[in-house]
């Protein structure tokens, strides 16, 4: 199970925007009493301040006991570990409420965290490796101009497919979504399906569908960005996918879970990279990866690079202290960066010199989705609100499963994600 994603039952995206939008609209959660982890003040290290550091439960052996590792070895403070089972969100979204939640944690930005001063800026402590950071790793951490976020783990969402099956069929690697329904199509038999994007018929697609059509969640003046030509027509392409009958449902695991390509069930998987080793260890070099292609020759492919970051809270005691312990563990221990993100699931350490110098990224399949992550990748956008989502996954529920017209749907998103805009920015 990838660490991201603790119940198989959400998507990666909507977890990841639940992460951050219910941390976003702690003020209208009750907090949370009893125990919540954080040391004492005094700690039991003399002079030293105590800091508390959270963790959702990342389903990859080891994580834990290497979180719990790199905070002992920290001796400018006395840092324990809380790690958290099941709904970390609510937990989170809780305890930035108060003073007795973490001083430093692991989410996602969404703008409400900012407006609700729930995290400090870290332009400080970023700005002497801050070139060495994906645009895009920047952008997804930044509001007005602002950094309140370090990058600790890149998670790309591609299609990774099973070369024989397609040599076999004499096909080339689909460079536009209309290559990619043709293939589809005729790897398609009696046994295996062209493709499988999840049991829901692929809204995880949404975005990337959006971004390789030439839109995007908001433009720069924060406004809808995702209607237009390009993008209705790309949406009307996923249904004409969906309804193709090449598109595996009912797979015995979803999309986040290799399962499906492993076992024979589909010729091409929508997933992230964190399943490349189970697919190495099931299929060998019979494995190669693209982008979510473009819709023409005029646009470019995307990948979805997902992600965790870290935060300090606007809470914290030792807001100075816990400012320094990120600079010293996301920032200064480059080894500790490729350790958690190859030692135990399989990730992109979000500092590129790190990346490049990693041995386990340097070929194969492996490389070519570093590759893509770093020509085509996009981040999630901190001014989309739970709100939004929701809106635009029902945008595609229509249009995908049902076949409702795009324009027509894209039109009520968009009526939604005005409104939230008004609410935010006036």
């Amino acid at each position: 199970m990838p660490a991201h994603v603790p119940n198989a039952g959400l998507s990666r995206r909507d977890l990841l925007k639940r992460t951050g939008g219910l941390a976003a609209l702690a003020a209208f959660t009750a907090a949370c009493g009893g125990n919540t982890g954080r040391p004492s003040s005094g700690g039991g290290g003399g002079s030293k301040p105590s800091l508390s550091q959270w963790y959702h439960q990342y389903g990859e052996a080891g994580t834990q006991q290497a979180a719990q590792k790199y905070a002992k070895a920290y001796t400018d403070a006395n840092v324990t570990v809380q790690w958290t089972p099941g709904d970390y969100a609510s937990k989170l979204a809780s305890g930035l409420l108060s003073n007795k939640g973490p001083d430093v944690f692991e989410s996602q930005l969404n703008i409400g965290m900012v407006k609700s001063n729930q995290v400090v800026a870290l332009d400080d402590i970023i700005a002497d490796v801050k070139d060495d950071f994906l645009p895009g790793d920047l952008a997804t951490n930044t509001v007005d101009g602002k950094i309140y976020g370090i990058r600790m783990i890149i998670d790309p969402q591609v299609i990774y497919y099973r070369k024989s099956l397609l040599d076999k069929a004499g096909i080339k690697p689909p460079q536009t979504i209309d290559d990619l329904i043709s293939a589809a199509k005729e790897l398609t038999t009696n046994k295996v399906k062209g493709i499988f994007v999840g049991n829901d018929g692929g809204l995880a697609l949404g975005g990337p569908a959006m971004w390789s059509s030439g839109g995007e969640y908001l433009t720069k003046d924060n406004k809808p960005g995702f209607s237009g030509d390009g993008p209705a027509k790309m949406f009307g392409k996923l249904h004409e996918l969906y309804a193709s009958k090449s598109v595996l449902l009912g797979a015995p695991t979803d999309w986040t879970d290799p399962g499906a390509i492993n076992q024979g069930l589909c010729a091409m998987q929508w997933i992230g990279m964190w399943a490349v080793p189970g697919m190495k260890k099931a299929l060998g070099d019979d494995l190669g990866v693209i982008p979510f292609p473009a819709l023409d020759a005029s646009n470019k492919p995307a990948v979805y690079s997902g992600g965790w970051t870290q935060f300090v809270s606007a809470k914290s005691a030792n807001v100075d202290a816990a400012k320094k312990f990120v600079k010293w563990l996301w920032i200064d221990q480059t080894a500790d960066q490729e350790d958690w993100s190859l030692s135990y699931g399989f990730h992109i350490p979000p500092r590129k010199s790190v990346a490049a110098k990693a041995a386990k990224l340097q070929s194969g399949v492996a490389a070519d989705t570093v590759k893509l992550t770093q020509d085509y990748g996009h981040t999630d956008n901190p001014a989309w609100t739970p709100k939004m989502g929701t809106a635009f996954g029902d945008m595609l529920t229509n249009i995908i499963k049902k076949g409702a017209d795009p324009a027509a749907e894209i039109a009520k998103a968009e009526k939604t994600v005005n409104d939230e805009l008004k609410r935010l920015f006036g």
